[in-house]
């Protein structure tokens, strides 16, 4: 393996010499490094390759559903759709919470919860 890093970094070297990476799309600007640093880096490909086939953990729909219940909420006035909303909005972040500590079962696997989210929207 050595011998083959040796002509990598040989051919790299003459081609710098030559100029062939000036003027590159990209040059100076920072690199898009898009890894999560709280992912274990055993699973980070296997992540990258879910988020690219558009799928995304629990978690984060929970965190996307929070955020929506939390803007309709800003927009209803008293009544029962905003204490309804105001229940689900309670109900997620408790399973978030949850979910976090390890306390109780992923909302993913939880047919309990499921059965209470959809008799709330």
């Amino acid at each position: 393996m050595l011998l083959f890093d040796l002509i990598a970094e040989q051919r790299i070297a003459e081609a710098m010499q030559r100029g062939e990476f000036e003027d590159l799309p990209g040059a100076g600007e920072p690199l898009a490094l898009h890894d999560d640093p709280l992912i274990p880096e055993d699973l980070r490909m296997a992540y990258r390759i879910l988020k690219n086939a558009g799928f995304v953990p629990p978690e984060l729909e929970t965190h996307k559903e929070i955020r929506r219940l939390e803007d309709l909420l800003a927009t209803l006035e008293e009544g029962e759709a905003a204490t309804r909303a105001a229940r689900k909005l309670r109900l997620l972040r408790i399973d978030l919470a949850e979910h976090r500590t390890g306390g109780a079962q992923s909302r993913a696997g939880s047919h309990y919860l499921d059965r209470i989210l959809q008799r709330l929207a």
